[in-house]
């Protein structure tokens, strides 16, 4: 049997291996992993998933994009990222034809950057970036309430990633009739606005319903609310639409119509996936309430009655309105980071 030991202490052979290991460790020290391969984009913080080479980070609250490592940047290996950011739905108005929610403000990257997945129609009003290592803080906002006790809904908060911001979702205005001290029928604007409330005056008159796209970027964040055009009868009541993240909300059918549609949100597949978010809340009305925008896109469908929908966690869907009663609560908004891992 060859005696390997005895090899490797003679001094020519021991000089030679030595070598060869104070290369490799060299390697590393500069950033090779063990593969002999460049280190790469390495990251923490929100759920994580993955899309092929890809790395997906999705954020349904606040917290940190933690940043260990990064790569030498080049197309092969990148440090860019794409991102999503999705604010707060608005909460709907209270009452008979009560406006419904905008959905929250919707901004995404080109998608360029990272590639190999499909945008939404909106993409591009935010752009991606080269990423360092340090810790990013996220920004998740919540849904408005919706309104109770003849009250206008309240607005979605924003969110925000790497300094963009999305708008929260305008509030509903609320129905009923108007009296001293009573809240305005009209909707709020935000990333997309909200539906103003019926039952506003008499002469079939229109109430002004929410702007969207405040503040404004382009492409646009989102749309504005639908109005509500009704009588004063009790019988006519029905409040506009909210807006959504592609679609313009419907105004209130008259009279005695239903509550108008909400906008349409906007689909993106930057989690692997085609999913449709921030779709506005239909408009409660009489006999039937309008639907959320696409029914897909989160937004809450509004009521003929009592019972009115609620936009989908962390899809930034508008409330939708009421019938008779409270409105709904907008969903909360969302963030998602992708970039290349491997």
């Amino acid at each position: 049997m060859r005696d390997i030991k005895n090899k490797l202490t003679s001094s020519k052979n021991t000089k030679n291996i030595q070598t060869r290991k104070g290369k490799s460790f060299g390697y590393q020290v500069l950033g090779f992993g063990a593969g002999g391969g460049p280190a790469i984009l390495t990251a923490t913080g929100g759920t994580e998933t993955e899309d092929g080479d890809f790395k997906i980070h999705t954020f349904t609250g606040p917290g940190t994009f933690s940043v260990s490592a990064i790569g030498p940047g080049t197309p092969s290996v990148p440090n860019s990222i794409d991102y999503l950011v999705i604010a707060g739905g608005g909460g709907a108005g209270s009452s008979e034809g009560g406006g419904a929610g905008g959905a929250g403000g919707f901004r995404e990257t080109p998608g360029t950057s990272t590639g190999s997945y499909t945008v939404s129609p909106i993409a591009g009003s935010i752009a991606a970036f080269n990423a360092t290592v340090t810790a990013y803080p996220v920004v998740v906002g919540g849904g408005g309430a919706g309104a109770g006790g003849n009250n206008q809904g309240a607005s979605g908060s924003n969110s925000s990633f790497n300094s963009s911001v999305s708008t929260g979702g305008g509030g509903g205005g609320r129905g009923n009739t108007p009296g001293a001290g009573n809240p305005p029928s009209y909707g709020l604007p935000g990333g997309s606005g909200g539906g103003s409330g019926g039952r506003i005056g008499s002469g079939c008159s229109t109430a002004s319903k929410g702007v969207g796209n405040t503040p404004p970027v382009s492409p646009s964040q989102g749309n504005p609310g639908g109005a509500a055009k009704t009588c004063t009868s009790i019988t006519s009541d029905a409040g506009g639409g909210g807006g959504g993240a592609t679609g313009t909300a419907l105004n209130a059918g008259n009279p005695k119509g239903p509550g108008g549609d909400g906008g349409a949100g906007a689909t993106t597949s930057i989690t692997g996936s085609a999913v449709g978010r921030a779709g506005g809340g239909g408009g409660g009305g009489n006999p039937a309430g309008g639907n959320g925008g696409n029914s897909s896109d989160g937004g809450g469908a509004g009521a003929s009655g009592s019972v009115a929908g609620i936009g989908v966690a962390n899809s930034g869907g508008g409330g939708g309105g009421s019938g008779s009663s409270s409105g709904g609560n907008g969903g909360s908004g969302v963030v998602i980071i992708r970039y290349k891992f491997q």
